[in-house]
């Protein structure tokens, strides 16, 4: 083989290996962000002892209080874009607990994403933290997306509060779903004891003053078969960003296929527009527990088209939620923020430099 082909050989071979290089690279965001560690905070006397009971299958046989039925459950998205209000997020619940060692997070994350990325970011920032990975398939749900007024509620990750029961091990059987966007200002012991009734599946705030036929389409309404869903039910709006499930009755009563349902209808007639919202207003509506209003101050961030600046409701708060396109955080790095986004400095963690 002349020396010249095998300049040419080696070339290519070159440029092959460092393409690979550069694709695998690209696709797996890194997070640049920094934070600091988070202050540790103690459960007061009278909290319940956790038990670490071995659960044989249902937690791959871990001694583990991610089972426990004395914890308080959240579930939680993480990804890069979110990560900074996740934190946040985080450490507003942990400190405005009365037993913070009591609460056990489970985080779910894109199976396509850097989990150990993320796993590490959270342990550095919160090393006390009882806490679980859990990998979401983003085909489980792509094929069902369709395109919404605003890019990031189509992301898949977006979609897997619906499939939470599937994704957690049989001896989680309540837990309480909080978007990345909020802080809490209260006790998060208080929300999750609230009480379901005998047959509700989750509950949340409702606001029934809220225009309920703005979130679906004319081709809905017109509809006599798709709008007769709403019969017999006091159907009002609620939003998706604070709900406590009862993850036993969701999967008695199949209700990721029921969620599911509504969205391959939607693919084959347009009969709303805001991402994974109105499936569970389509399935839940007028037949959830009640949760009062301050345990989600929502819509600060404005609405979802152009994210300006709102006031609080009316009423005691202990939720802020900054649902819609402005997020506190992107307002600040921008030097554009709204008079509330200072109630949301106080728990953000990012490491700023000198």
């Amino acid at each position: 083989m002349s020396q010249s082909l095998i300049f040419h050989f080696l070339l290519l071979t070159f440029t092959i290996f460092s393409s690979a290089a550069i694709s695998t690279t690209a696709a797996t965001p890194k997070i640049t962000q920094q934070f600091k560690e988070a202050s540790k905070f103690y459960n007061s006397p009278d909290c319940p002892v956790m038990l670490t009971t071995d659960y044989g299958d249902e937690s791959n046989g871990e001694a583990s209080i991610s089972c426990s039925d004395q914890a308080v459950h959240v579930a939680m998205t993480l990804d890069k874009p979110y990560i900074r209000g996740s934190m946040a997020a985080i450490f507003s619940v942990l400190q405005h607990s009365s037993c913070p060692h009591n609460i056990v997070f489970h985080f779910v994350v894109s199976a396509t994403g850097n989990a150990s990325i993320l796993r590490s970011t959270i342990s550095s920032s919160f090393p006390y933290l009882n806490f679980k990975l859990y990998p979401f398939d983003d085909s489980t749900v792509s094929r069902l997306i369709s395109i919404s007024i605003r890019s990031a509620l189509d992301c898949p990750l977006n979609y897997a509060r619906s499939y939470l029961a599937d994704l957690f091990p049989l001896c989680v059987r309540r837990v309480l779903y909080l978007d990345s966007d909020l802080v809490l200002v209260d006790d998060i012991v208080i929300l999750a004891a609230t009480q379901l009734g005998d047959n509700s599946v989750l509950a949340a705030p409702e606001y029934c003053n809220a225009n309920f036929i703005s979130y679906f389409t004319p081709t809905f309404w017109s509809n006599p078969w798709l709008s007769s869903t709403f019969s017999n039910r006091k159907a009002c709006y609620f939003n998706t960003g604070v709900m406590l499930i009862d993850l036993d009755r969701w999967r008695e009563g199949d209700y990721t296929r029921k969620i599911e349902e509504w969205m391959e209808i939607q693919k084959r007639m347009r009969i709303y527009e805001l991402g994974s919202l109105p499936p569970f207003l389509l399935v839940f509506a007028g037949n959830i527990a009640p949760v009062d209003r301050r345990w989600n101050q929502h819509g600060l961030g404005g609405d979802n088209i152009e994210g300006l600046c709102r006031d609080l409701h009316p009423g005691p708060v202990s939720l802020l939620h900054w649902s819609g396109k402005g997020k506190p955080w992107a307002r600040l790095d921008a030097k554009r923020p709204c008079p509330l986004d200072a109630l949301w400095v106080p728990y953000d963690l990012l490491e700023v430099g000198e």
